[in-house]
């Protein structure tokens, strides 16, 4: 591990020393953590952490090195990662390298042997920042550089993560992902508009026996609509819903031609092209240990999220929408459905595999509603 000295420094000021691990440079970002125990090379290639810097709580992260099938997208999405040590001696028969190297070889820049507790606690009682790691500046001048970020809250990322043109799923290898003429079986037929989808939304789809195809952030319902699906699954994906007034537009003519799921930002959207709106959650949801209840049966689930906005559960009514599940931390929306239509919403993520099979029954749900 590298013994270059890095800095973390707060929009409030604050900074944490530590070391550097992956590349050295700079880089800016909101800060945010997860108290997830596992799964630290999917976060760091989960498109829904575009434009973040990412703070792992549990305090030993690497131990099980890096696998090439454990990406969630091509490419890493994290602005910057925070650890508390970083294991250079992974035990795991699948592994086949470190994670220094996975850092450096796709150039993020990161820092450990930082207090990964006292900075939870802070951005916990005081809300997520933005922030920046650097190798280059001493904190007064980290904190001036900072000063003339653009606040994350501001930043269409979806169309940094999106899909540029329309492609079939046929696996995980980017050789596999044929955007010339589209080959189609006996499955149900799913067209997954990409706000910043995962692999393993896609994996769970295609294990059910569907037939996908994945579209651009910006294609119009009409476009949509041209590729003939049986249902329409809104991903999820990075930032502020509310900034995405061409994809509301595009979510709103959709309501009502075939059945849709929306996941995480998917559900977001939906409810604004219902009318309703959503609001920005102090530290959000980040972590593999939500518990959920679902208001209809009665029962609750442990889920994983990550998510910094929320869906108003005010705004919905009179909709169509109503809320069907909730988060039992703090009551926020967790899940609609429509009354008359068959759209159902998660804001959580089924397929991030918490228990790692207590939520794989949501897909077959929808598949299920698409077949009937």
């Amino acid at each position: 591990m590298s013994k270059q000295q890095a800095l973390l420094v707060l929009e409030d000021g604050t900074y944490f020393e530590g070391q550097s691990i992956g590349v050295e440079g700079t880089s800016f970002g909101e800060v945010v953590f997860s108290t997830s125990m596992t799964g630290y090379q999917e976060m760091l290639t989960d498109p829904s952490y575009r434009g973040q810097i990412l703070t792992l709580t549990y305090p030993l992260i690497g131990n099980y090195g890096v696998t090439p099938g454990d990406l969630e997208s091509a490419i890493p999405q994290v602005r910057g990662f925070v650890v508390k040590e970083l294991c250079d001696h992974p035990s795991n028969w699948r592994s086949e390298g470190l994670a220094d190297e996975f850092l450096k070889e796709r150039e993020i820049i990161g820092i450990a042997d930082v207090d990964t507790r006292g900075l939870t606690r802070k951005l916990r009682s005081h809300g997520v920042m933005m922030g920046i790691i650097t190798t280059e500046y001493d904190p007064k001048e980290a904190y001036e550089r900072l000063q003339y970020t653009p606040n994350y809250t501001t930043l269409n990322l979806v169309k940094e993560v999106s899909t540029p043109t329309p492609y079939q799923w046929h696996g995980d290898e980017d050789a596999g992902l044929d955007q010339g003429m589209l080959t189609f079986g006996e499955g149900p037929r799913i067209a997954v508009i990409d706000y910043g989808t995962k692999r393993n939304i896609l994996r769970n789809l295609s294990a059910l026996g569907c037939e996908t195809i994945v579209l651009p952030y910006n294609a119009t319902a009409k476009e949509v609509v041209d590729f003939h699906p049986d249902g329409i699954v809104l991903s999820p994906g990075p930032g502020d819903p509310a900034l995405l007034s061409e994809s509301i537009t595009t979510v709103k003519d959709l309501i009502g031609t075939v059945p849709i799921m929306g996941i995480c930002l998917g559900n977001q959207l939906l409810a604004h092209a219902a009318g309703g709106t959503t609001f920005k959650l102090k530290f959000g949801h980040r972590g593999a240990n939500h518990p959920v209840k679902d208001l209809e049966s009665g029962k609750v689930r442990i889920t994983s999220q990550n998510h910094g906005f929320a869906v108003d559960a005010d705004s919905i009514k009179g909709t169509g929408f109503e809320v069907s599940q909730i988060n039992l931390n703090d009551n926020t929306v967790e899940g609609m459905r429509h009354k008359s239509l068959p759209i159902m919403t998660i804001q959580y993520h089924p397929e991030a595999s918490p228990g790692p099979l207590d939520n794989k029954h949501l897909f077959k749900r929808f598949v299920d509603i698409v077949k009937g």
